[in-house]
């Protein structure tokens, strides 16, 4: 089976992400739920034996690293900083935010969530990843293909 390029993804998903509105809802909504995806994972206790704090959300990100590195080693460089700043942010929520870090993550993760299928009412076109699971790690590398043409940066 041979693998779409960067570009071939995001034209697939591009194609259920046309409307303006869904655009800017998915702007804010596709980072938060990347966010809370490894805050939960975060927030599971580290196995006794393991020496790497917070093993499972350094795990899941170093996976994501492995998916992203197999289409795009520039996106996969972005994606990489922008992991490392959840992981980081979840250290911050959870020494200086009064709720533990799973509930801030749980409700944002509902609350996201709500947003993106109201943005695909909009657009009238159901979710990319009904089609295709994977979707759901462009979601996030389609934004960042939008920040590196802003930054004049190629994938």
């Amino acid at each position: 089976m041979a693998t779409r390029s960067m570009q071939q993804w995001f034209d697939a998903y591009g194609a259920s992400h046309l409307d303006p509105t869904n655009k800017a809802i998915h702007w804010v909504c596709v980072p938060v739920i990347y966010w809370c995806v490894v805050a939960l994972l975060f927030s599971i206790p580290t196995p006794a034996w393991s020496p790497l704090p917070h093993l499972w959300a350094v795990a899941a990100v170093v996976l994501v690293t492995v998916f992203y590195a197999r289409i795009s080693i520039p996106i996969m460089v972005g994606m990489v900083l922008w992991s490392l700043f959840c992981l980081w942010s979840c250290r911050l929520v959870s020494i200086h935010v009064a709720w533990p870090l799973w509930a801030v993550s749980v409700g944002l993760f509902v609350l996201a969530w709500i947003g993106q299928f109201y943005g695909h009412k909009v657009e009238g076109k159901k979710p990319s990843f009904l089609e295709d699971i994977q979707f759901l790690m462009i979601g996030p590398a389609w934004l960042m293909g939008f920040i590196y043409r802003r930054l004049g940066l190629s994938y």
